[in-house]
Order: structure tokens, then C-alpha cells, then sequence
């Protein structure tokens, strides 16, 4: 399949998975695939990543597809985020907005206590390991391939970081932050330039199979009767002939597990002088720089040879491409005067790669080796699966050792045998991890060492474990669950999608223990133990849906990445219990006011609110769940909502008529803000606004059918009508003044203003404390309000009442003289 046709393929899979997985959060730009940029360089792909929110602990990952051979990634982030970077120290890293990156998998910052670097675009320095920065404004940078690796690169952002991430929170409340991104990769127009310009020539050695008999393998390269092909590579160009200082760059594919590479300089002579002076060059140097996966330099490469002092050994090299430079040092030196600069050393480079027989690896070939075929897990997620030595029966994942150890041997030595197996990770599972058991009923004499890319070694290595002291401490993709003489339980987080090889070190098996029976597996799961039974285990997608990763969500006493970490002990859940729960007994206190004042409305609305939130906290805190957590949410702050306004209705005199139609408004409003976004804290002002309208409305309403008899219009005296008008108003303040008693309005303002104190104070750590206190404060805002209100108010002009008023009847008849 050509280029072009993979290219369109990996195109309809992105727009096919953002449509049914992800709407709108994942735009290609298509138009640009292919594009050229310049007269060496052309897009290979191109994406925007929306206008996205980021809510407290919440994260996201972008995939980026980086094809071998690019020239650079180009990477453009804008946020909204305002951390002063002097000051980052002081910020809490559970509310620090990061971006992490790492090679082959999704990042994850809050395994271990990382150290964040300051900026991305200065510090940022290959990415074989994870690194972390703040989030910044604006962050734009543009890594090439001396930094970064082909293959899949994984950009995480979060927005805070700790065990609290996955813990389930209560209420989420915090800081928010929105980004967008573009991505663009681009690639050299010939496959045989290199970097960030492309103006770097790179000569593909090619290569033909021999029997490692027929191969012209370099003299110091020991022939071994074992091994039974030899892969023999070398330059299309026989020789090449530079000056000092000129820097050839070269490529070379390793496709299989191989043994051993070897790459050797021949040919070596100089262009002007005669082949007896080649001899006398002792300080002449062909200096060899070899890198896997990105380009070499002198202070940065991973092998490293004098050409002229015998070949470059590479022992059990990693799959993929390696590059390598050679340059000539100490020629004007060795060669001085005038003549000196014009001399050149010719040589030409081949190098050979040698491989084991099927079912053999190791030093000599004499180990035995086995390459593991995938079993799909019955009922399982996508990806989980486990692995058995092809021919072995699928009825269970563990598989004996011992039948396959005798496979193995090193001569009749006992202190250094290695049984290696080798598995394949799919694309796309990089957001799962790889299980390693070993149980035996004796003692364990097995070290385990595993590696991506190759076969690992004592010396060559990405996780091991051999005992309780010796293990992958540093690395915080490995992860330890249990250790005994009789059995190893360890995972691989976010295993990187390829070829791994896994190393069982035997060691010396004189004693009875060699007589036992050990058991191994290995398999691909979701979230590490089953989240250690505090969590549950959930799945999602990178913004392109290419890549699907587990994550566990926690339960309110645990967090952590696989809910190991308890944050909330059992005594301090259920005094934290106790608190949510019982702080709603405050609600007895309006209740029961209403009750006495016949106001049966309220009543009901009251102990209808209290008894609904005290049985939500009870679903909310694990307790008990006689309803669906979302309807009982809804109710509790439905209800909540509902009698911080009826309390302000309640102060007017209007008819029950017009509350039941105040009422039914503010019915409607309240279940809209209980049933979006119900926790958000403008919700608490909104809330008290609606309720002083209601106020409002009901004084207008008892104002203009009091004074709806009386003319208020403008007479002919002014001057009367406006006393009349002055008296009016006085006669109102006074009535205000009479319809309340002060002292408990003014102690329902001051808790109504402690209890919206608590709302505002409320985050994910002390949310039971101030939400308690919020329960306790609101409902007795209430009661305090509800006493505020006088039971009848006399208008200054009414005549006082007399109960001996008595009507005197006149004697209509004349008295007589």
C-alpha cells in the first residue's frame, strides 16, 4: 500500500472517530495535508483543537502521529490561564494548570512527585521521559528531530494534578481554564534529507540476507554455529571520501529482534598520500555517533565509536531506525603544513546485524525464546487481553515455566540463563497496562526485566524487578502490588504501543527450590487491581479517538491513580457524615414557627427541604440511596432554592392569591437553576435576587390595593396635594418601620449573610464543614426572618378601637318650661 493511501486511510479513521466519538472536539484541517510549505518541506498532517474547558482536576490528551524521517512538529497553544511564573511555588499543584508530554503514551504527573520546569519552549530536552510545565498564556515551540521521536506523542493538560484527581468529589468547584491547540507535522519532500531545513543528506544503508557463513562479517566478530542469518548492509555508495570536519549521515532499519549490530569502516585510506603513511596516522580518528530514533550528535547519541580502532557493537539493538554519523577528526594535525587542509580520508561504511534462529536468543544464541500470541478476554473492554506461548491452550492466562526453561542453556553454567519472551502491544492501547504474576507453592528464583523495542539485559533495561530492595524505584510507570518469596504482582502503567521483550533471569536453582512449580502471566488490562476496590474503572478517548485509556474514579475516601490513597480515614467519613446529615435538623426551626403561624404552605416547604437534603448527603456520603443521585440533587437544591424565596414572600400581607402566582414563577426559575449547573456559586446570588423581586412585588401589590380608593393625582391646590403626598410616604416609612420586629431581621440579614459566606467558602477538602455550616445558617436565616414579621400592622389614621364605644341618642322632644 502506497504512502498516499495510508496517509487517506489514517485521514477517514481520525474524521470517522471524531464524528461518532467525538463531536466538535476534534476539527482536522485537511486542506493542508500534503501541502508544501517551502521547496524542501511539506505538511504531512495538520489539526486544530477547539476551544475546550478545563474544569477543577479535569484533563485531556492530544495524539500526535510523528512519521520517521519528519523535519519538525510545530506546536501552538492558547489558553486564558494567568499564573504568575515567579509565584508558582506558592500555587497548590492541585490547582496548578500543567502541561505534561511524553514519547509513546499518555503522561501521567500525579503517579509521583514530579518537579515542574519552568517553560516548555526553553527547557523542554527529548521526550523518552515525561515532562511537566505550567500552563502558560500563550506557549509556541517547534521541536525537531533531535529532540523528539517518530511515533506516537501524547500532550496531556490538566488542570491540577494529585491524588485528589480521580477522587469523587461532593462538588466540583475551582478555578476553570480553556485552551485551544494546532499541531502540524512536517516532512522533507526527498526521503533522503534530514532536518529541520531538510538540508541534511541521509544515505539508507541497504541491506541483503546471507548465511552468517557467507557473510563478511568484521574479524573481530566471533563466529557462532547458532545463529543463522546475518542481515549485511552497507552505503549505495561504495566510498566516500571528506574532509576533517565533514559529517556524514546515514540510516538503517532494524525490523526483528536482533542479537547484535555491528558497524565497521573499510576501505579507510587518505586521497594524497600513499597507503604507508595510513599506518602512521595513529592520531587520526573516524569518529561513529550512532542514535536511535532521532539524530545523533557529539554531545548527544546513545553509541559511540572510534572507526579506526575496530567496529561499533551494538548488543540486542532496539527495533526501529537507528542513524549514524561519522566524521573525520585530527586530519590537518596528523597531515600539517600547506598541504594539510587539502587532505581527505575515504572509507566506506557497512554494518550487519545479527539474528537467532527461531526459538533461541541471548549471548551465543543459546537462550530459548518465545513470542506470545494475543487472547482476547471474554466480556471485556477493548484491548484487555493476555498472552500464552503460541500452541499453549487458551483456557486460562497463566502458563507454566518450567517446561520452557529447559529450552535454555550456557553451557553448564547456572548463574547466568535467560528465558525471553516477546509480545505486541496494539495501536491504540496505549492507555493500558501490562500485568506481570509470577506465584510458585517454593521460593521464587526468577528476576524479571523487561524492555520496549528489543530484548533486555542485565545492563539494558526499561522496568526490572529482582527482589523487595532491587526494583524499578525511579520509575514511575512501574508499579509493585505485592512481593513475597512465593509471588511477584507488578504493572507496567500505560505500556507504549510495539514490541516488548520480557527477560526471566534464573538464578542459582541448586537448592530444593528448583523442585517447584511456578506460575506465569502476563496480560493487557484497564486500571491497575481493579482500582483496589475503592473505585470504579472507566474508559475514554484522546482527542483524535486513536488512542482509548483507562482511568480510575474513586470513591469519597480515595484517590490516587488506582485508588490506593486514602484522603478521608473511616472516623473522619463518618464524622464528615454525621455533619452533612444532621446540620438539616436546623430546618425544624422555620418549620415549626410556620406551623404556629397556620402558614401550612411554608410548612411543608421546610420540612420537604430538610428532609430531602439530609436523605441526598445520606446518598452522597455512601450511606443509603432511596432515589437516584440525580433526582436527589435536583430536589435538595431545588427545595433549598425554593425556601430561600419563600421566606422573602412570606414578609408581605398580600392575598394567597398573588403568592400562589409569585410562587409558581419563582417555581419554574428555581427547578431551571437546580437542573443546570445546580453547584455553581452565582447560583446563591441569583437566588437571593429572585427572592427580593418577589419582595418587591409583593409590597407593590399590598401598596396599590391599600391606596387604590384614594386620588393621588394632582389637584388644583398644588401645595395640598403635596402635603398630601409627603404624608403618605411618611405614613408608609412608618408602616414599614411597625411591620417588622428589627432585631430579627437584622439576625436574619447577618446569618443569610454567613450562610452565602459558607457557599462561596466551599471547595473539594472542606466542603462537609462549610457546607454543614451552610444548612445550619440558611435555615435559621429563615426562622429568624419568619419572626421578624408582625402578625398585624395598624395604619397610622385608623381611630383607636374601644370596646365601650356606645352611641348617644338626643332627646328630640322639647322639655317642657
Amino acid at each position: 500500500m502506497s504512502f498516499t493511501s495510508i496517509l487517506w486511510c489514517h485521514l477517514n479513521l481520525i474524521l470517522l472517530s471524531t464524528l461518532f466519538l467525538f463531536p466538535c472536539s476534534f476539527v482536522l484541517s485537511s486542506e493542508n495535508d500534503g501541502v508544501s510549505t517551502s521547496n524542501n518541506v511539506y505538511t504531512v498532517s495538520s489539526f486544530s483543537y477547539p476551544h475546550t474547558t478545563l474544569r477543577p482536576f479535569d484533563w485531556r490528551y492530544i495524539r500526535v502521529d510523528i512519521p520517521p524521517g519528519f523535519s519538525a512538529v510545530s506546536i501552538a497553544l492558547n489558553s486564558d490561564v494567568d499564573v504568575d511564573i515567579s509565584r508558582i511555588e506558592k500555587v497548590p499543584k492541585s490547582a496548578l494548570p500543567i502541561i505534561c508530554f511524553r514519547d509513546g503514551s499518555p503522561p501521567l504527573p500525579d503517579v509521583l512527585n514530579i518537579s515542574l520546569k519552568d517553560s516548555p519552549v526553553s527547557g523542554i530536552n527529548g521526550l523518552d521521559v515525561e515532562q511537566c510545565f505550567s500552563m502558560q498564556k500563550n506557549i509556541t515551540m517547534k521541536l525537531t528531530n533531535k529532540q523528539i521521536f517518530p511515533g506516537a506523542w501524547y500532550i496531556g493538560l490538566f488542570n491540577g494534578i494529585g491524588a485528589t484527581r480521580t477522587q469523587s468529589k461532593m462538588i466540583t468547584r475551582g478555578q476553570e481554564y480553556s485552551f485551544s491547540a494546532n499541531v502540524s507535522v512536517d516532512a522533507c519532500i526527498n526521503s533522503m534529507m534530514m532536518g529541520e531545513f531538510c538540508n541534511n543528506t541521509v544515505y539508507p544503508l541497504s541491506c541483503t540476507t546471507y548465511e552468517v557463513y557467507k557473510s563478511s562479517a568484521p574479524k573481530d566478530t566471533v563466529m557462532r554455529p547458532l545463529m543463522e542469518n546475518a542481515i549485511t548492509c552497507k552505503s549505495n555508495f561504495d566510498t566516500f571520501c571528506v574532509e576533517e570536519g565533514v559529517i556524514n549521515t546515514y540510516s538503517f532499519d532494524v525490523i526483528n529482534v536482533a542479537q547484535e549490530l555491528t558497524i565497521n569502516a573499510v576501505n579507510i585510506r587518505f586521497n594524497n598520500t600513499s597507503s604507508n603513511n595510513t599506518s602512521s596516522a595513529n592520531d587520526f580518528k573516524l569518529m561513529c555517533f550512532a542514535r536511535h530514533g532521532a539524530m545523533p550528535s557529539e554531545s548527544l547519541h546513545d553509541y559511540s565509536s572510534d572507526l579506526t580502532k575496530g567496529p561499533l557493537i551494538i548488543r540486542s539493538p532496539l527495533m526501529g531506525q537507528l542513524y549514524i554519523i561519522v566524521s573525520p577528526l585530527n586530519l590537518t594535525k596528523e597531515f600539517g603544513g600547506t598541504h594539510g587542509s587539502d587532505v581527505k580520508v575515504c572509507y566506506s561504511l557497512e554494518s550487519q546485524v545479527l539474528q537467532c534462529p527461531l526459538g533461541k536468543a541471548g549471548p551465543n544464541c543459546t537462550m530459548g525464546s518465545y513470542t506470545l500470541q494475543t487472547v482476547l478476554s471474554r466480556g471485556s473492554r477493548p484491548f484487555e487481553s493476555y498472552y500464552l506461548p503460541i500452541g499453549e491452550g487458551a483456557s486460562s492466562a497463566n502458563f507454566p515455566l518450567e517446561p520452557l526453561l529447559n529450552n535454555s542453556s550456557n553451557g553448564g553454567e547456572t548463574d547466568d540463563i535467560w528465558t525471553y519472551f516477546t509480545l505486541d502491544i496494539p495501536r491504540g492501547a496505549a492507555g493500558r497496562n501490562i500485568h506481570i504474576r509470577l506465584s510458585s507453592d517454593v521460593k521464587i528464583n526468577y528476576e524479571v526485566y523487561a524492555r520496549f523495542g528489543g530484548l533486555p539485559s542485565l545492563g539494558s533495561w526499561d522496568y526490572y524487578y529482582a527482589n523487595k530492595t532491587r526494583k524499578s524505584d525511579q520509575s514511575m510507570f512501574f508499579m509493585l502490588y505485592h512481593s513475597s518469596e512465593d509471588n511477584v504482582d507488578f504493572y507496567i502503567i500505560y505500556a507504549r504501543e510495539g514490541t516488548w521483550g520480557f527477560g526471566l533471569r534464573h538464578l542459582n536453582t541448586s537448592d530444593d527450590s528448583s523442585k517447584g512449580q511456578t506460575a506465569m502471566s502476563l496480560s493487557l488490562e484497564g486500571c491497575p487491581k481493579g482500582c483496589s476496590s475503592h473505585g470504579d474503572c472507566r474508559y475514554s478517548f484522546d482527542a483524535s479517538g486513536l488512542t482509548s485509556y483507562s482511568f480510575c474514579s474513586c470513591d469519597r475516601n480515595h484517590g490516587g491513580y488506582d485508588c490506593s490513597i486514602e484522603i478521608v480515614s473511616h472516623k473522619g467519613h463518618i464524622v464528615q457524615s454525621i455533619f452533612l446529615i444532621a446540620s438539616n435538623a436546623a430546618a425544624i426551626l422555620p418549620a415549626y414557627w410556620a406551623l404556629r403561624q397556620k402558614a401550612f404552605a411554608e410548612w411543608i416547604l421546610f420540612t420537604s427541604s430538610g428532609t430531602s437534603s439530609a436523605i441526598y448527603h445520606a446518598c452522597d456520603v455512601g450511606t443509603w440511596c432511596v432515589l437516584s443521585y440525580n433526582v436527589l440533587q435536583f430536589m435538595d437544591f431545588w427545595l433549598s432554592f425554593m425556601a430561600v424565596i419563600s421566606t422573602l414572600v412570606y414578609l408581605t400581607t398580600i392575598s394567597d392569591l398573588h403568592k400562589r402566582t409569585i410562587h409558581t414563577a419563582v417555581f419554574i426559575l428555581t427547578a431551571l437553576l437546580a437542573a443546570t449547573k445546580a453547584t455553581r456559586s452565582s447560583n446563591i446570588v441569583l437566588v437571593i435576587v429572585f427572592g427580593v423581586v418577589g419582595l418587591l412585588i409583593g409590597w407593590l401589590i399590598e401598596m396599590s390595593s391599600k391606596y387604590s380608593s384614594l386620588s393621588i393625582g394632582f389637584s388644583l391646590n398644588f401645595l395640598q396635594s403635596s402635603q398630601t403626598i409627603k404624608q403618605r410616604l411618611r405614613d408608609l416609612v412608618k408602616t414599614t418601620l411597625r411591620r417588622f420586629h428589627w432585631g430579627f431581621a437584622l439576625a436574619g440579614f447577618v446569618t443569610l449573610v454567613m450562610a452565602a459566606s459558607s457557599w462561596v467558602l466551599e471547595n473539594s477538602q472542606t466542603y462537609w464543614f462549610w457546607h454543614s455550616f451552610w444548612h445550619a445558617t440558611i435555615y435559621t436565616s429563615s426562622f429568624f426572618f419568619l419572626c421578624s414579621k408582625l402578625d398585624t400592622v395598624r395604619h397610622e389614621n385608623q381611630p383607636p378601637s374601644s370596646d365601650n364605644y356606645a352611641l348617644t341618642r338626643q332627646d328630640s322632644f322639647p322639655r317642657s318650661a
